[in-house]
């Protein structure tokens, strides 16, 4: 069995002894419910090019599924479905009512040209189109590693083809550009509920003691791991809203460190234009950027990929508060070893469910057909406006300009995404949290989280009589 599936089962395996679910019910939530593969050949380059993908849907107890699709070199079915398996716990846990489901295409992005990845995407689609593996009731892909808005257009364009009478087939996928019928935040998504979920543990006394810090946050270090959609955003938010000091950011050919602190658009347009960190003019540049995440800090941040840290270097992490922004980022044995070092880990399947909390949001605005706060926003700004006079007539008094102007300005849709995911991600952190310390068995956070999902899941197969 593929490592980071195994390790996903034992994560839910250890969680399991912590209910009273049977074991038939808790074999059937473990079990990914199926896993298409599909091989497809596209003229390409005066030849034909045979590529492989997979679909696979961990769980049907809410449909639709839900899971974005990576374009990776690296992938493979068995880490798809264990990827669908978070996707489910993930979803579970945040309430947005969707199973966990998961695809992947075994290519290399920047091996093509934008025209020909267009038409490999467009094949893949149809692949999966067909099939019922892409739709809006059924299965709702979404970007994920290797992949875009821009793959997501080409998609959604696809199912139009396929399917023209379908009224909501703009919701076949989400992460859509959007002027393409997608949802402003969505790409921040991820990274914005990271910072959410941060702000969130800061908030909370009684966990900030296990990790021996304090509740200001803007008094904080951290490091970056992995600096693509999900860490720039996280680190942009936390930098710029929150003030905690960014000191590295490890990327697989190399990192940057800088003590005093790393400004991230600097550090995004040297490596957009560069590709490498290499001669950066405002850091130290180590060529082994395995070494940064070892330095310490408050608070580390891992936002690439599965099993970076390991039983290999574990023992080495000097963070006391590490919040997975990636999928799988710490194996089993890893987790085992930070445990022991009483490391404080908030897990993947709670810290980056972000991004689907926003993609309900976008499946959701493209089923009503009508943009988030359309209906209310000048009515809005109306009773605003009246209590501003009202205020001024009673005090006598002018409000200040930049109360005024926010005030007039009203609500945005931008303004009721974020509301709606930072209200999400706290309700996901607080039914944690309280399984966690109304529990003294349950050792570790991740284990109260998979508990928490698990139990909702079973819930939902018990209301469907399985």
């Amino acid at each position: 069995m593929n490592k980071f599936l195994l390790d996903t089962t034992k994560y839910v395996d250890k969680a399991l002894k912590f209910t009273n679910l049977s074991a038939g019910l808790a074999n059937k939530i473990i079990t990914c419910n199926s896993t298409y593969t599909v091989r497809f050949g596209v003229r390409l380059r005066g030849k034909i090019f045979t590529f492989e993908g997979w679909r696979s849907v961990h769980s049907e107890h809410m449909e639709p599924t839900k899971g974005g699709i990576r374009f990776d070199m690296a992938t493979n079915a068995e880490e798809v479905e264990a990827l669908a398996a978070l996707m489910s716990y993930k979803c579970a846990i945040i309430n947005v009512p969707y199973g966990g489901s998961k695809g992947g295409l075994k290519i290399d992005p920047s091996m093509w040209d934008k025209r020909e990845l267009e038409k490999i995407t467009r094949r893949f689609a149809q692949e999966l189109i067909k099939r019922d593996l892409i739709s809006p009731s059924m299965n709702v892909p979404a970007p994920d590693i290797g992949t875009s808005s821009k793959e997501m257009a080409w998609i959604a364009d696809e199912y139009r083809k396929i399917h023209p009478a379908d009224i909501n087939g703009a919701a076949c996928v989400t992460g859509k550009p959007e002027n393409k019928n997608g949802l402003v935040g969505r790409e921040e998504a991820t990274g914005r509920g990271v910072q959410f979920i941060i702000r969130e543990f800061f908030r909370n006394p009684d966990l900030l003691k296990k990790v021996k810090l304090d509740e200001d946050l803007s008094t904080k270090s951290f490091i970056l791991q992995g600096f693509g959609n999900v860490g720039y955003h996280a680190s942009k938010f936390l930098t710029e809203d929150d003030g905690v000091k960014l000191i590295a950011i490890a990327e697989h050919n190399g990192g940057i460190y800088n003590k005093d602190g790393i400004n991230v658009e600097h550090a995004k347009k040297y490596f957009v234009k560069h590709k490498s960190f290499k001669n950066y003019p405002k850091a130290d540049f180590l060529k082994d950027s395995s070494l940064l995440i070892k330095r310490k800090c408050d608070i580390l941040v891992p936002a690439a990929r599965e099993n970076v840290i390991t039983e290999k270097n574990a023992a080495d992490i000097s963070a006391n508060l590490i919040v997975e922004a990636a999928n799988g980022p710490i194996s089993y044995k890893g987790n085992q070893i930070l445990n022991k070092n009483k490391k404080f880990i908030i897990p993947d399947i709670l810290a980056n469910g972000g991004g689907v909390a926003v993609s309900y949001f976008e499946w959701v605005k493209n089923i009503r057909h009508i943009r988030f706060g359309r209906l209310e926003k000048r009515r809005n700004q109306l009773q605003l406006n009246s209590l501003i006079e009202a205020i001024e007539d009673m005090t006598g008094k002018t409000m200040p300009k930049k109360y005024k102007d926010n005030f007039a300005n009203g609500i945005e849709e931008i303004d009721l995404v974020r509301s709606g995911l930072d209200d999400m991600m706290i309700d996901g952190f607080q039914s944690v949290k309280k399984v966690f310390l109304e529990n003294k068995r349950i050792p570790d956070f991740r284990t109260a989280a998979f508990k928490t999902a698990i139990e909702k899941i079973a819930l939902s197969y018990d209301f469907i009589g399985l």
